[in-house]
């Protein structure tokens, strides 16, 4: 049986460099706080090993990436275990010579995977050079089953598209995690800053709503040095946050808080709220055949 209350939690950190070992006792610290408060399922941030790589495009950052099974894997899986949690994690994964992606990779109390999702939108945009790295993901929508419910796993800028949070939705998944790295130009305006930053969290809580599911986001937090010169870098803005089934926010970190947040989730209300407000029961399916077009010429 699923439990009727889960408690969930998130780690939010600043990455200094790239020596793995380091950031992964790190998360492993924070982990072990959550899971001595409870918490039965527990994410990470986008790609959590290392720094942020792709702000500049240069061939020499393909070696961070690992194969699945790999190190990571084992590393994570063997927390899973340790402390009995589902954990999602974030890995650079190469899966072979010249093809690697942006890979999120879920363990079910054991060091078994339980299940894996390839980042399907992959951005290209200054300081995020996210296409020379990854080749989109190849696994479809599909949630990861595991013992505290089906979990829809996206990443980063996956999460300003409704199709997939509704695609994960529609194959079953009870909560949407999004496991993140984003932040700011430091050339914007405070007034920008906080345009984008609301943007960022109101589309994700728009999900919830439209889903009536909890949703879970990791940011990472801090300021990395672009390796390109007369270029910024970028302060990520942190604030992970865990929403409701209605959007609303049960809980939300500061922007430069190296912290974890934790709720516990009443998963008969998602139930409830889908009652009360039955969008599937009233979506018009025979007349969104277009939503597969690039655009309506």
């Amino acid at each position: 049986m699923r439990p009727n209350k889960l408690k969930v939690g998130l780690v939010q950190q600043a990455v200094a460099d790239n020596d793995k070992q380091t950031n992964w006792q790190k998360s492993a610290d924070k982990i072990a706080e959550l899971a001595a408060q409870g918490c039965e399922c527990i994410m990470l941030q986008e790609l959590h090993s290392t720094l942020y790589f792709c702000q500049d495009e240069n061939v020499d950052a393909f070696d961070l990436a690992e194969p699945i099974p790999g190190p990571a894997t084992e590393y994570f899986g063997a927390l899973a275990e340790k402390h009995n949690i589902v954990l999602v994690t974030s890995l650079f994964e190469k899966r072979a010579a010249g093809l690697y992606h942006n890979t999120a990779v879920v363990f079910d109390r054991s060091r078994e995977i339980a299940g894996r999702y390839r980042k399907m939108h992959i951005p290209d945009d200054p300081g995020f050079y996210e296409k020379f790295y990854f080749t989109p993901g190849d696994m479809g929508f599909k949630p990861i089953e595991t013992s505290v419910g089906k979990l829809g796993v996206l990443v980063c800028w996956d999460q300003w598209y409704p199709e997939a949070a509704r695609l994960m939705a529609l194959a079953g998944a009870e909560i949407l995690f999004y496991p993140t790295a984003i932040g700011w130009d430091k050339r914007d305006t405070d007034d920008e800053k906080s345009r984008q930053f609301g943007a960022w969290q109101t589309i994700q809580r728009a999900h919830a709503v439209a889903n009536s599911l909890p949703v879970v986001v990791a940011n990472r937090t801090g300021f990395e040095v672009s390796p390109a010169e007369n270029d910024p870098g970028i302060q990520f803005w942190g604030q992970s946050f865990i929403a409701g089934p209605q959007g609303e926010i049960l809980a939300q970190a500061g922007v430069d808080d190296e912290t974890t947040l934790s709720v516990e989730l009443d998963m008969e209300r998602t139930e409830h709220v889908k009652r009360i407000w039955p969008y599937f029961r009233d979506r018009r399916i025979d007349a969104y055949d277009n939503l597969t077009k690039r655009w309506l010429d």
